[in-house]
């Protein structure tokens, strides 16, 4: 008996040790399980997200490396206007088996072999060609600026993408907050109408009613939670961090913004947009390249000098009196006049080319005026939208005091409660995503007239 008793005393003091042991264990894995899952996590503002996007973005750099390429072109062009120089020096031996030539009465011998060396420099310098190479400097240097406007569209485009990325992932999110308070609610529920079911005040149905619902506002979870891991990961690679970051949005900050008349967005479109920028480049491409094609039809007039040593000694080491040195300078002035009946069709094309330059932009007026009307009338509905909604909230908050006293004084149920509650919160969230979709609105509204990224 005793033997049982020590052995007794023996594991309640092991399990006094123990214990705390056990107890700091357990603590330690569940703190550093938090960390772990909010390792990979980050909280980003707009700014920060806009300015991320900017710098790792591909399509940029692709947009810069297009405009190095036309600075390149347009070099290229400058240095067609530079003399051309070229040198060369050779050697010919030759074998004369048959080396007498006779003439009549007389006749000469030539040597059995020859060996002859010739040195040429020669450097060229088009003092006139009809204005050719001005006009591709000109050309080349418009084209520059058409690929420096293109950057700024590209820009102005990832600067969206990446707003729309932001906003759509702050709805979700707000949309999970709506789905949890949901789940709360109605499993308080469930819970009441189980002890009524079990005092036989309900009947199953009732009980088995909210399960469906909560089932119904799970499986609404689960793609709310689907949605939410295509976004962030989309915008994990627009921002350029590793694919699991779990982004989180704390509140997106609206300030209030005066709607101007629908013309002023119109007029700031036309002056602003990089699309009109680049048909008035385009425009004077065209007209230069009307003129450089014209250019063909006039003389080209060119310098030349060149510098030859001709040696006919098999030493290749000049020596005196063994070489001569023919120096040559000289004009050339030619005229191709067969293109004045040529040229004609290669002109006409041209002009034809301009012509479509004006039609799409044309084109791309219209197109421009619809896009900022669309997103005009966006953004004012979802300003109304917003008012609207803040007059619904009012509403919800007087409903949820009413069932409120009503349920402290019985007269109101617990699901009644519960409902005005939900109703309440429900008419929150609707306001934050209508808020949300008015900052989406505005931003669109910014992008169509070109001001999103100024």
């Amino acid at each position: 008996m005793t033997t049982q008793n020590n052995k007794t005393n023996h594991l309640k003091l092991l399990k006094q040790v123990l214990r705390p042991i056990l107890r700091g264990s357990i603590a330690l894995i569940v703190l550093s399980l938090p960390f772990a899952a909010s390792a990979q996590d980050k909280t980003i503002t707009l700014d920060e997200a806009i300015k991320l996007g900017l710098e790792n973005s591909k399509t940029l750099k692709l947009s810069n490396s297009k405009v190095e390429q036309a600075v390149s072109e347009y070099n290229q062009a400058k240095d067609e206007a530079l003399p051309t120089g070229k040198v060369s020096y050779g050697y010919n031996h030759a074998e004369i088996p048959a080396n007498r030539l006779a003439l009549g009465e007389s006749s000469f011998n030539l040597p059995n072999r020859a060996d002859a060396y010739l040195g040429i420099l020669t450097l060229n310098q088009t003092i006139f060609a009809g204005g050719k190479l001005k006009y591709a400097r000109q050309s080349t240097d418009l084209l520059t600026q058409v690929a420096r406007l293109d950057v700024e569209n590209d820009k102005d485009q990832i600067v969206y993408d990446i707003i729309s990325s932001y906003y759509n992932l702050y709805k979700v999110l707000q949309s999970k907050k709506v789905v949890t308070q949901n789940l709360t609610t109605v499993d308080a529920q469930i819970k009441q109408a189980q002890r009524f079911f079990e005092q036989g005040l309900v009947t199953k149905n009732d009980v088995l009613r909210f399960q469906l619902q909560r089932s119904n506002i799970e499986v609404n979870g689960v793609d709310l939670e689907t949605n939410r891991r295509i976004i962030n990961y989309n915008l994990n690679v627009l921002l350029g961090l590793p694919e699991s970051t779990q982004l989180n949005i704390d509140q997106i900050k609206e300030a209030d913004r005066q709607v101007a008349p629908l013309t002023a967005y119109l007029d700031t479109a036309m002056a602003v947009r990089p699309e009109f920028k680049q048909f008035a480049l385009r425009s004077r491409v065209a007209e230069t390249n009307i003129k450089s094609i014209k250019a063909n039809e006039l003389p080209t007039l060119g310098a030349s000098v060149a510098g030859y040593y001709v040696d006919v000694n098999s030493n290749p080491i000049p020596k005196s009196g063994n070489f001569i040195t023919p120096l040559s300078a000289g004009l050339t002035l030619s005229w191709n006049f067969g293109s004045l009946w040529t040229n004609k069709n290669k002109v006409k094309e041209a002009q034809i080319q301009s012509q479509q330059v004006d039609i799409n932009k044309s084109i791309t007026t219209d197109r421009v005026k619809d896009e900022v009307n669309q997103s005009y009338q966006n953004y004012t509905q979802a300003l109304e939208k917003v008012k609207l909604l803040q007059t619904a909230i009012d509403q919800a908050g007087e409903n949820n005091k009413i069932l409120e006293s009503k349920y402290k004084s019985n007269i109101a149920s617990a699901t009644d409660r519960a409902d005005a509650e939900t109703l309440l919160y429900q008419a929150q969230i609707n306001l934050e995503l209508a808020k949300a979709d008015a900052g989406l609105a505005y931003y669109t509204l910014q992008k169509s007239t070109g001001k999103i990224n100024k």
